[in-house]
């Protein structure tokens, strides 16, 4: 960021000579021009990285400037500095192709925030042609997403609807599903590509740091806060937010974030200036939200704002038949990041790949190949290589129970308990299908899951198989 070219243009030698001494401390090499023609003069012979104007300047004004500035110099941003700040001269500003403006009299701390942001946002912008760019759009392509079931189908059906439209999204879905790759997908096959995409994990920042988090805080404005910070909001204008676990959020903080959503502005914690982004918002998690909000937990206000398009994301269990391209593209991952040369997992892995139940989801599945990849010496992944927890579901699910000291209902219980958890793991936890696999009545069949007290992210335990006895 430092040794950037900025160019000042303004009337005022006080002005000017204020700007040169801030900014050169930064270490930018400053140079300035008394109003608008000069600058543009300048500009023909010179690079420059980012133009600060006043708008109020004899000879040639700013805004009759700007226009020119933007038709002729493009990649070039320009912040525009007023003492006659205002709703209209700020409109006007914006929609002649300024980055952004400041009110005079400005404060340092904000002329530099400004001046950091913008030239950020121009190196991102120079990023976006680079060949590094677009393979990070071809990364995040819809069909680099892994997965040929009729589910996974749907969600790209979805992805390739809202991409192109600036509607906020809501990503449902067990941990490990992927929510974030479609966040990812959606960004990057959007107009807002070039721009920022900023993360954020809602449940990882305590409630008391979230509101400076996202929003950002003003000089002084509490103990610690020593400058002027920007936040995640202000960061990701023209690009998106995507706000991951939002049903970790408290209540309070979900007024302030529906406020913003419905405003598309807010204000820094302790500052009086209102903030305009334009952000998309895309929103994640892996709770039931409508089940909060009846529950008092979610603002039903707030959830229908997140939910004007929701993308729900199988488990695993329920797409069993991606299994095998899962597989195949996390061994071709980790062979190329380690220099190996796994061929394929066994015969035997792959079933009990496809019997157990992945409480993890695709996340855990990645850990398992990955692990065997690291572990494993030849070409076929072995069960021998597998994480502790898939190859004890695998002696649950095939080996007898222990006999000893059972009575022959309890053995039989137990026995009854392991096909009925194996037959619903191989029909993805459908109970019709299930029901017809074991030529049984659907209804029995319900009485003996409650019975058992059987679940798909619950491994068998011996306690849990006595139930009803």
């Amino acid at each position: 960021m430092s040794g950037k070219q900025i160019l000042v243009v303004d009337d005022e030698i006080n002005v000017r000579r204020l700007l040169v001494e801030v900014l050169k401390k930064d270490g930018h090499g400053v140079h300035t021009a008394e109003n608008g023609r000069q600058a543009l003069e300048m500009m023909g012979k010179s690079a420059f990285d980012l133009v600060l104007m006043d708008i109020k300047m004899p000879v040639m004004g700013g805004m009759e400037t700007i226009d020119i500035m933007v038709a002729d110099y493009p990649d070039t941003p320009v912040i525009i500095m007023t003492a006659f700040a205002g709703v209209d001269t700020a409109v006007q500003a914006m929609k002649a192709g300024a980055y952004n403006y400041i009110s005079k009299p400005f404060d340092n701390a904000d002329i530099r925030e400004n001046v950091r942001k913008a030239l950020e946002i121009k190196d991102l912008t120079r990023e976006a042609d680079d060949p590094f760019r677009e393979e990070v759009r071809g990364q995040f392509s819809i069909n680099k997403i892994v997965g040929k079931s009729a589910k996974m189908q749907e969600v790209y059906k979805t992805i390739g609807k809202v991409a192109e439209s600036n509607a906020t999204i809501l990503i449902q879905g067990e941990s490990g599903t992927g929510k974030e790759l479609v966040a990812k997908a959606i960004h990057y096959n959007s107009p807002r590509s070039n721009e920022q995409l900023v993360s954020v994990n809602c449940a990882s920042i305590p409630d008391g740091l979230l509101e400076s988090e996202l929003f950002g805080h003003a000089k002084g404005s509490f103990s610690g806060a020593y400058d002027n910070k920007i936040g995640k909001f202000e960061y990701a204008s023209r690009g998106t937010i995507f706000l991951d676990e939002i049903g970790e959020m408290n209540p309070l903080f979900q007024a302030k974030l529906l406020k913003v959503i419905q405003d598309r502005s807010f204000q820094r914690v302790g500052g009086l200036q209102t903030i305009a982004v334009d952000v998309r918002i895309i929103a994640a998690t892996n709770r039931d939200l409508w089940q909060m909000v009846g529950a008092g937990s979610f603002r039903e206000d707030l959830y229908y704002r997140l939910n004007v398009v929701q993308i729900n994301m199988p488990p695993l269990r329920e797409r069993r038949e991606d299994i095998p391209w899962l597989v195949e593209h996390f061994i071709a991952k980790y062979n190329k990041e380690m220099g190996k040369y796994v061929k394929c997992v066994s015969p035997e892995v792959m079933d009990l790949f496809n019997a157990y139940d992945w409480a993890g989801n695709v996340r855990e599945l990645e850990n398992a190949i990955e692990r065997a990849v690291v572990m494993g010496s030849g070409k076929l992944v072995a069960k021998e290589e597998l994480p502790a927890q898939i190859k004890a579901f695998e002696r649950d699910v095939t080996r007898l129970p222990d006999l000893k000291g059972k009575s022959l209902k309890e053995i039989l219980q137990a026995v009854e308990k392991k096909v009925i958890r194996a037959a619903l793991a191989e029909n993805s936890w459908n109970r019709v299908k299930t029901a017809d696999a074991l030529k049984m009545s659907r209804k029995a069949l319900i009485y003996k899951i409650d019975t058992y007290g059987l679940a798909p992210n619950k491994p068998d335990t011996p306690e849990s198989g006595q139930s009803g006895q």
